[in-house]
């Protein structure tokens, strides 16, 4: 009896652990990005957040006022989806976004028609955006043509349905957002000594 116990206790642990490591490396993560963001600011030029990674930051991208902004990544392979968004290469003048459902997109499901967000690319240039459209879409029959989006508009695509358990389902949640002028902010944080806008 004891090494039944024994033997289900360790089977828990693992199964919790494993559970766990997706959510755990997105949030540690976050801030190895945060300080490869700011010394690539600083240096004007990418900075690997780690030495063996084959990604770095581009951008952040703020979902709310009250929230964080979030570190974007190059690239949307799996390596980068882990660790933060990933912004697809390639796109002329609009920005596609991809993040994963259960982790850093998941605020995705509380945005409506109308909510302002926030990018701030490379150069340091914050810019403001409005929700125009937010729709799910079969990506068997449907698939993503940036080429097709408004200039300077702001495509964020994540998994659907955010509580699904499949992870390798067809459906996608896309939020379209379009530039606007800048949005009065109620957060007035100041990071450091120079004023970041945010």
């Amino acid at each position: 009896m004891n090494r039944f116990l024994l033997t289900l206790s360790m089977a828990f642990g693992v199964v919790f652990i494993a559970g766990l490591w997706i959510p755990l490396k997105a949030i540690m993560a976050q801030e190895l990005l945060t300080l490869a963001w700011a010394e690539s600011q600083a240096r004007q030029q990418p900075a690997r957040p780690w030495p063996w990674a084959d990604t770095w930051p581009v951008a952040r991208l703020q979902l709310a006022a009250d929230s964080e902004p979030l570190i974007v990544l190059d690239g949307v392979h799996g390596e980068s989806l882990a660790f933060g968004p990933g912004r697809l290469p390639g796109t002329g003048r609009a920005v596609v976004i991809a993040g994963h459902r259960d982790t850093h997109f998941q605020a995705l499901q509380a945005l409506s028609i109308g909510a302002p967000l926030r990018y701030q690319d490379s150069q340091g240039q914050w810019r403001h955006y409005e929700v125009v459209a937010i729709r799910v879409v079969d990506s068997r029959r449907e698939g993503l043509r940036p080429e097709q989006l408004a200039p300077e508009h702001l495509l964020l695509v994540t998994c659907y349905p955010f509580d699904s358990l499949d992870s390798n389902g067809p459906l996608r949640y896309l939020v379209e957002a379009r530039p606007v002028g800048p949005v009065p902010w109620q957060d007035n944080r100041r990071t450091g000594i120079a004023n970041t806008d945010f």
